[in-house]
C-alpha cells in the first residue's frame, strides 16, 4: 500500500531509507526500498534492520505496544542509524490507519 504512494517513495528516496525486517514465529524477512518489497532476500545492507516477533508486530500495528516500550524491553531489536528510524516510523502512519481493516481481511484479529 505505502509503495504505491508516490510521496512515500519519494521520501525514502530522499533519505536514503531501505528496511530488513525479521520476524519469527514464522519465519519471515523481508526487504523494503523505494522500488518495492523483496521476500526472505537475505540482504544484509539495509539503512535500518529491525527484528522481532510476528506477534510483536501484530501488537505494534495494532496499536497496543508502543515502539518506545518494545525497545525498552527487548521485543523489538533495531541496528542502523536511531535518526533514521525516527524518520522512517512517521511515514508509516498511514500504514498503521488501515491495519485493523487488512488484519480483518486476513481473518486475524486486530484488537
Amino acid at each position: 500500500m505505502l509503495l504505491s504512494d508516490e510521496q512515500f517513495t519519494a521520501r525514502m528516496r530522499e533519505a536514503g531509507l531501505t528496511l530488513r525486517l525479521v520476524q519469527s514465529k514464522p519465519d519471515v524477512e523481508l526487504y523494503v526500498d523505494p522500488d518495492g518489497v523483496t521476500v526472505d532476500a537475505g540482504v544484509d545492507k539495509a539503512v535500518i534492520n529491525i527484528k522481532m516477533s510476528c506477534d510483536t508486530a501484530h501488537a505494534l500495528w495494532s496499536g497496543r505496544l508502543l515502539m518506545p516500550v518494545a525497545l525498552a524491553t527487548g521485543k523489538v531489536r533495531i541496528r542502523g542509524s536511531v535518526a533514521k528510524v525516527l524518520e522512517f516510523v512517521p511515514l508509516l502512519q498511514p500504514a498503521f490507519d488501515r491495519y485493523p481493516e487488512i488484519a480483518a481481511r486476513a481473518g486475524v484479529a486486530a484488537a
